[in-house]
Order: C-alpha cells, then structure tokens, then sequence
C-alpha cells in the first residue's frame, strides 16, 4: 500500500483521539466480525521459537500465508531473534483501557502522540523502506514497529528508527528466512531467488527482530481480498504490507484511523505513490498486487465504520 506525498509546505496535523471518544468496549469486535468470519484476538502477532522446537506446528499453507516446507530454516532464524511483545503494545485487557492507531499516510500506523499506559498502546507502525531521517516535520519521529521484508530492507535500522524499535519480517518466500539468518549470523551472501536485490549489510540488533505471524497474512488475502489460498503459481495475487498492516491493526485495537491511503488513477502515470521517491505506478504493474482490489477492500471498511479515514479516499 502507498501514500501520498505531503510536502513541508502541504503538511498538516493529524487529529488525535480522546480517550473519552473511544470505542465502545466490544464495537469493534461486532464490526470486524461483519468482515472476517470467526474473527479471534488470540493469534500471538510473532511466531514463537517453542511452537517449533517442542511441538511439531503443522501449517496447512505454505508462506506468505502459513510455513509448511519452512520449519528447519524458520527454527533456525527464531533462535537467534525474539518473540516477546513489549509492554508498551500487549494488547490492553477488557476495561483497562483502548487500543488507537491513527495512520498519517506517511507509511505509517499509529498516533503522534504517547500517551502513559493504559490510553495509548500501539503509537507508530511504519512499513518498508519509508524514512523518518529529514522528514521529522511531516512524519513525526517515534516508530514502535517497522513492517519489511528482504526487498524493502533498504533502510538503516539504526538511523530511521528508535533504539527499541521492533524489526518486524513479514515473509512472503523462504528465502526471506534465508536472508535474515545469513545477514544476522554474517553467512555468505546468496543473491538469487529475490526480485530486488536486498541488502547484503543490514547493522540490525537481533533482540529487535520478529518474525510476523502468517496467520495475518492469511486473513488478509482470504478474507478481506476473497482470495483462494491454492492460487496456481503462475498467477499468484498477494496483499500489500499496507493492507496488512490495517489487518493486525484490526486484531490489536479498538480504535484504527488511516490517512493518505490510495494510488493515483490509473490514467495518471508521473504521480507518485511514495512520500520519499519519484516512483509512479508503473512500478507496480509487475507486481504481484491488485490495487484496485484492495482499494474496494478498504472502501468496504469504511463503509462498515472498521476504520476511520483521515483523508480524502
């Protein structure tokens, strides 16, 4: 999913939401339910290195949606990162308090502002590659979790984050595992197998690495796009990261604002669909995404009042 560019000189703040107009203890549940059958807040948001070295987790999808075929390198790869969700973004239990994430349509999700615990529980999500250094003004400067996979890796983890940032993977191929161990255990490099060649030295501290749950992904692709889960290969269709990241939204708070949401119309060829680079949705043509798909999936949440939109859609 992309944003549109705001410049310094468009840019404007984001309101940021009364805990006194939170919602209703249970409204979104009822909501999100009109949209995902058998909706459930149990799913960990990391996958946990003991549901793969005690018990045999047997997944029906093979990844981006499950990870059968990739239990040996995924044991491998969680061994050296973590799993556990820091207090700041455990999910608030039954009147303690509401969860709130206000996305900016600056490649993120989440609120401006912090406030203590137990208001405010889930501040800024950003995805990929999207910068924060010289663009403080517009995006803000906090980021609780970043959003990547391999190919979207092109960031210093270090410069455009915070020191207890979590790096969160999402991953669509084993390969992706693959690059992760070899960038964090310093293993020689492999280059093939990726559709952008991603970073060969990534200074990322692996206490501050997860591996996100498919189980989202999977949500994401079968019940918000209708996609089937057996796709033939040659015309496999996945989600975008920013679809995603508006699904786990759905599962860890009671309240989620986007802002900027959107691609340009498809007669429009020199708009860009980033903030940060002159990249048109030309890009996108080989892409394994349908935007105009998930354009009706996110209209289809506003309609039901799932999310709240900040922006024009």
């Amino acid at each position: 999913m992309a944003w549109y560019y705001i410049s310094r000189e468009e840019s404007f703040s984001f309101p940021v939401q009364d805990v006194r107009m939170a919602c209703p203890q249970g409204e979104m549940e009822k909501k999100v339910t009109l949209l995902i059958g058998n909706y459930t807040r149990d799913h960990p948001m990391f996958l946990h290195l003991n549901d793969y070295f005690w018990v045999k987790n047997r997944s029906p999808y093979e990844l981006p949606y499950g990870t059968k075929g990739s239990e040996d390198i995924l044991l491998r790869v969680l061994a050296i990162t973590s799993y556990s969700v820091p207090e700041s973004i455990q999910r608030v239990s039954a009147g303690d308090g509401k969860r709130d994430a206000n996305g900016t349509g600056h490649g993120e999700i989440g609120t401006r502002m912090q406030y203590p615990l137990p208001h405010l529980v889930l501040p800024p999500l950003r995805l990929n590659n999207a910068p924060v250094h010289g663009y403080e003004a517009d995006v803000g400067s906090k980021t609780t979790m970043r959003l990547f996979y391999p190919e979207s890796a092109h960031f210093d983890p270090r410069r455009e984050n915070n020191p207890d940032t979590l790096l969160v993977l999402v991953p669509f191929k084993p390969m992706d595992f693959q690059w992760l161990e070899m960038i964090l255990n310093d293993k020689k490099r492999i280059r093939k197998g990726f559709w952008k060649q991603p970073p060969l030295i990534w200074d990322a501290n692996p206490e501050q690495v997860r591996i996100l749950n498919p189980y989202f992904m999977e949500i994401t692709a079968a019940k918000l796009l209708n996609l089937s889960m057996k796709q033939p290969r040659k015309i496999k269709q996945k989600p975008t990261t920013g679809l995603l990241a508006i699904t786990l939204a759905l599962h860890f708070c009671d309240l989620v604002h986007i802002a900027g949401f959107g691609y340009p119309n498809s007669a429009n060829k020199k708009q860009s669909i980033h903030y940060y680079e002159q990249i048109t949705l030309k890009s996108m043509a080989a892409s394994e995404h349908n935007v105009s798909h998930e354009a009706l999936a996110i209209k289809r949440m506003l309609e039901l009042g799932v999310v709240k939109n900040l922006t024009h859609f």
